[in-house]
């Protein structure tokens, strides 16, 4: 009879313990599948001239980083500064205007400046599906190969630069 009773206060404390363990991840650390396999193919117009071609094999030959972003994410605002370190530190930095408009878009790079080599144009979202993206900002980085070997999403940090995203970088360089 006893038992009986101890039965739903050990579902309580386990329910809670669980509870407890998903409070203190971060949801930020979600694993993506496409880390470790080939990037998705693409080929898009160029955001600064549509009729220019911009595709992912355009990205090969050398590690790079290609970010997500759009002209209404305040988050990439926030960040843009932190992409125009990595390209004076020797990152190639390539670009989806993820969902955007390309005035809209071409507006915020003359604003904040503009640390891309290159900017695909996916205005319907196409791409960024393929490439598992449900927030902007979120950064690839991509090795000679086109092997995804990072993904970050959220904004990128110095912390992240500086742990993160340039030792690999350096080491997918000596790699090449």
């Amino acid at each position: 009879m006893k038992l009986r009773f101890l039965i739903p206060l050990f579902a309580f404390f386990a329910l809670v313990g669980v509870l407890w363990i998903g409070l203190s991840l971060d949801p930020r650390a979600l694993p993506s599948p496409l880390v470790g396999k080939e990037a998705p193919d693409f080929d898009l117009p160029q955001l600064r001239d549509p009729d220019t071609r911009f595709a992912r094999a355009d990205m090969l030959g050398k590690p790079a980083l290609f970010n997500v972003w759009a002209s209404w994410c305040v988050t990439c605002r926030q960040e843009h500064p932190m992409l125009a370190q990595l390209r004076n530190s020797g990152v190639p930095v390539y670009g989806l205007n993820y969902k955007d408009t390309r005035s809209d878009a071409l507006r915020f790079l003359a604003r904040y400046g503009d640390p891309y080599q290159s900017i695909a144009f996916d205005e319907a979202g196409m791409v960024g599906i393929d490439y598992g993206v449900y927030a902007t900002p979120e950064t690839f980085l991509i090795d000679r190969h086109g092997m995804i070997r990072f993904k970050h999403i959220g904004m990128i940090t110095p912390d992240i630069i500086e742990n993160k995203i340039l030792p690999l970088y350096r080491q997918l360089e000596a790699e090449s």
